[in-house]
């Protein structure tokens, strides 16, 4: 295997030929917070023009923070310069690439998209995949016409029907998800998702013990089911080191999560508040583990809404401590499936005002035509 690979404790990145092709038309990004992968269309020399002139056009015009639209505008350009390049004689006419790109923000990521190359998040050892393929066989699985499974080995599965370098008009989806301490994000280029199922991945991702073994297992896994096209994986791990390198590059206050304004906030593991709660109570007063409860927060799926709690998600010993605080209006069905996810079992944030302030981004997102979502633009 020949492969190139830059490395870090927090990410990693390889791209690898595979046992296939000759040459490699992928390219990579990884200059935090920003990522990106790409894959090259056009034929030799041509494909791998383009994916490089889309990287390096990203990184010159990515926004300084985790800004789902901001990263759009900056593939839009990414876009006009691969254009520009073929028109201009670099290259070839009719090349183009794809690009997945994503900001990593303490726990905030930002991702704009288009073709066929993957984000995913792995949280709390499931695998969700953010994005949506901009493919034919994509649009009929979509449609009902077309299984998953038929999809793997569709003959049309490499049809792509977005990418950079064929429409000055392209719009890049644009998705913003609330990812956890702990999660685990993935970008690749469908020589990956091409060999290797969901399962497979998710399986690779929640046992290794570090990005850089991840991509390593990831590759190695691609070429052994076939290597049949070119192998670009980074993987970046949700952790604190996340969080402190967002806050040496922005000059902010490091946090363990954003709300929707970007402003920090604390979250509490549920296990760490149950003890707190307890300590007060085994301290001798019932009336105390009830005013620390009252002073914890979290937003939390109900009835296909987003609710609002004051105090403690679950319970212990029989013992709960939560109190509704409001039913929202903001349907969990128009949020990103990762948030919707996590909503599942309970977001806490330190504070009624930041869970509020939570819900007022979940809103924003949900109601307006141009907010970031998890549906492909038109």
């Amino acid at each position: 295997m020949t492969a190139s690979a830059r490395r870090h404790e927090w990410y990693a990145g390889a791209s690898d030929v595979g046992l296939v092709r000759t040459g490699n038309e992928d390219a990579y990004l990884m200059e935090p917070p920003l990522f990106a992968v790409a894959d090259g269309l056009g034929g030799h020399q041509a494909g791998e023009i383009a994916s490089t002139l889309a990287v390096e056009t990203l990184y010159a015009h990515a926004p300084k923070r985790a800004d789902a639209k901001g990263l759009a505008r900056a593939v839009r350009a990414a876009n006009a310069a691969v254009i520009e390049a073929a028109e201009q004689g670099r290259g070839r006419e009719g090349m183009g690439t794809t690009l997945t790109a994503a900001m990593v923000e303490g726990t905030r990521i930002a991702v704009a998209h288009v073709g066929d190359s993957r984000a995913y998040l792995l949280s709390r050892g499931s695998l969700v995949q953010i994005t949506q393929d901009h493919s034919l066989v994509a649009d009929m699985v979509r449609s009902g016409t077309l299984t998953h499974e038929a999809a793997r080995v569709h003959p049309n599965r490499s049809v792509i029907t977005r990418a950079l370098g064929s429409d000055p008009n392209m719009i890049a989806d644009a998705i913003e998800v609330d990812a956890a301490q702990g999660d685990r994000l993935l970008l690749c280029t469908d020589g990956l998702t091409g060999m290797l199922d969901d399962a497979a991945i998710q399986e690779i991702l929640r046992t290794a013990p570090s990005p850089k073994a991840a991509v390593t297992r990831l590759v190695a896994a691609a070429n052994e089911a076939g290597g049949h096209d070119n192998i670009t994986v980074v993987v970046v791990d949700i952790t604190e080191a996340s969080a402190t390198r967002r806050t040496e590059g922005a000059g902010r206050v490091s946090a363990s999560e954003t709300d929707a304004a970007g402003a920090p906030r604390r979250v509490w593991p549920v296990r760490a508040l149950w003890v707190l709660a307890l300590a007060a109570v085994l301290a001798g007063s019932a009336g105390a583990a009830r005013g620390f409860a009252r002073s914890q927060a979290f937003v939390i799926a109900q009835g296909g809404r987003v609710a609002v709690y004051r105090g403690v998600p679950g319970e212990f010993a029989g013992i709960r401590l939560q109190w509704l605080e409001e039913l929202t209006d903001v349907p969990v069905s128009a949020l990103d499936p990762v948030t919707a996810a996590r909503l599942v079992r309970g977001i806490r944030v330190d504070g009624l005002d930041a869970a509020l302030d939570l819900v007022e981004g979940y809103r924003e997102r949900a109601s307006a035509d141009t907010s970031p979502s998890t549906a492909p633009a038109p």
